[in-house]
């Protein structure tokens, strides 16, 4: 916090303070002018003189009229420059004295100032109180401004208010340095964090990359394996290890996916020209819903990237997957949340390998249940969370069943798009690593630690907020954080593992 002062005044300053100087100062001139005046009348009387000597002189010597008007001059003129020089001598000696009391009077003031600052009181040789000076002061901030005089159409402040805005100034600067060096040292934190990370992430990659992926079949289950997966996968592995992971059961191939996107163009293409199309085991209405719900999810597909909207890099590829889709699963058709996990693979994988993993991740039993919309067998999943919600959070569960708060109205929306759409996608991606190792119990699992992780704030909650809080997560979700409350919530009820508790709800619905 730094301030000036200009000395610059917007008046003349008072000479009250120094009377001996303002008398010197017109004693002087006084003195001056009637030294010019005593002078102005002797060279008028010398002038007389000369003038009456030289006829004199001419008489007796008998000398022509003109030499003696000629000395007469001669000597006028002499007297006329000796009385200018005398007179321009004391005009500088006038403007010398006065620039040099204006000097010692700006001199003056300055000490006085200096010397009231300096000792915080007044003096008897100061002027008094309520007579202040009109200076111009330019604060560069507002805090500077406890530390300076107050305008001159304002009451001086008292000394005891002066210190204690001194003293207010200085804890302000004292807290705000505080503050510098806490933000810098959380700078520092951070980044050092982010180094870490980044070296652990390169580790792994060469891990990954080296002795991993090499022997895929024979270590993708060691406990090594296990737990660097659960640490989560450096970005340039992440697609590799998903496509391995997930497999491909179906047997599809680039040129499937090649076939399937062309009849999907011919399709729209038709469709669009002719607004029907052969029938082929779905009706018009089906289809004309599918090509508005890709079109309408599509732009709604992380909107705050805006690639995948359109006029964005991965609009088209997006909407190629989808489409093809479509037309590879009339039976399944499109269903609104799709293009989220679509999405998803695309940024981690190639057009068709994405395609691949796309078709083999839905056809997993839990996906295609809730894909399918089985309402049977979504109650099925929903009754095997409550055990697993009930055993692990069981003041939570209370709140809920008293808030008749069912999992159907929060675990629809994160199953369908696979936690993409609740979660940041990087964390999303951290989930995804670790639901490719093991399946759908963990992406209920995730579910528990979510719940884990706001609990207190949920059983503060009623039905509404609590419904919203959880469809609308906050978008300031740590992973470490996370992931450390999904390790507390152990998938076990009694000596029941979540493949079981899962299997028998599955026979009690008779699926």
């Amino acid at each position: 916090m730094t301030y000036k002062i200009s000395l610059r005044s917007h008046q003349q300053p008072s000479y009250s303070s120094v009377p001996p100087l303002v008398f010197s100062l017109s004693l002087f001139l006084s003195l001056s002018l009637s030294l010019s005046l005593s002078l102005s009348l002797s060279v008028s009387l010398s002038i007389c003189r000369s003038l009456s000597l030289s006829l004199a002189v001419s008489f007796f010597l008998s000398l022509p009229v003109s030499a003696t008007l000629g000395l007469s001059f001669s000597l006028s003129l002499s007297l006329c420059l000796s009385l200018s020089l005398s007179l321009c001598l004391s005009v500088c000696l006038s403007v010398w004295f006065l620039w040099r009391f204006r000097f010692l009077m700006y001199l003056q003031e300055y000490e006085a100032r200096a010397g009231k600052a300096g000792s915080g009181g007044t003096s008897p040789t100061q002027p008094q109180h309520g007579r202040r000076k009109n200076l111009d002061f330019e604060p560069l901030s507002t805090t500077a401004l406890i530390l300076e005089d107050r305008p001159s159409n304002l009451p001086a402040k008292p000394v005891e208010e002066a210190q204690r805005h001194r003293q207010e100034y200085d804890e302000m600067v004292a807290e705000a340095k505080k503050r510098e060096l806490k933000e810098a040292q959380r700078k520092r934190k951070e980044m050092k964090e982010r180094f870490k990370q980044e070296d652990s992430i390169a580790n792994a990659m060469v891990v990954w990359n080296h002795d991993i992926l090499p022997n895929w079949d024979n270590m993708r289950n060691t406990r090594r394996v296990r737990e660097l997966w659960w640490q989560g996968l450096p970005p340039n592995v992440r697609g590799k290890v998903w496509s391995l992971a997930i497999g491909n059961e179906l047997n599809i191939t680039p040129e499937l996916y090649d076939i399937f996107l062309s009849r999907a163009k011919e399709r729209w293409r038709s469709f669009s020209e002719t607004g029907s199309e052969a029938d082929d085991g779905a009706s018009l209405a089906d289809r004309e819903s599918s090509l508005d719900l890709i079109k309408l999810d599509i732009s709604r597909t992380f909107p705050p990237l805006f690639i995948f909207q359109k006029g964005g890099p991965y609009h088209d590829l997006l909407h190629s997957v989808l489409g093809a889709y479509t037309c590879y699963r009339p039976d399944v058709g499109y269903v609104q949340g799709m293009s989220f996990i679509a999405a998803v693979l695309i940024l981690n994988l190639d057009e068709a390998d994405a395609f691949i993993a796309f078709a083999n991740l839905l056809n997993k039993p839990c996906q295609l249940a809730f894909f399918r919309v089985d309402h049977d067998l979504m109650l099925k999943y929903f009754a095997a969370f409550e055990v697993f919600f009930e055993e692990n959070l069981p003041r939570l569960f209370n709140h809920f069943q008293n808030s008749n708060l069912t999992p159907d109205l929060y675990l629809i929306d994160w199953i369908f798009t696979l936690y993409s759409k609740s979660l940041p996608l990087d964390v999303a991606c951290r989930v995804w690593d670790v639901f490719c190792r093991d399946g759908e119990e963990f992406l209920f699992r995730t579910g528990l630690g979510i719940l884990r992780l706001y609990e207190d704030v949920l059983l503060q909650m009623d039905f509404i907020h609590s419904a919203q809080f959880l469809t609308r997560l906050p978008e300031d979700i740590d992973s470490d954080r996370l992931f450390a409350c999904i390790a507390a919530m152990p998938m076990l009820n009694g000596n029941k593992k979540w493949s079981q508790v899962s299997s028998s709800k599955h026979k009690k619905t008779g699926k």
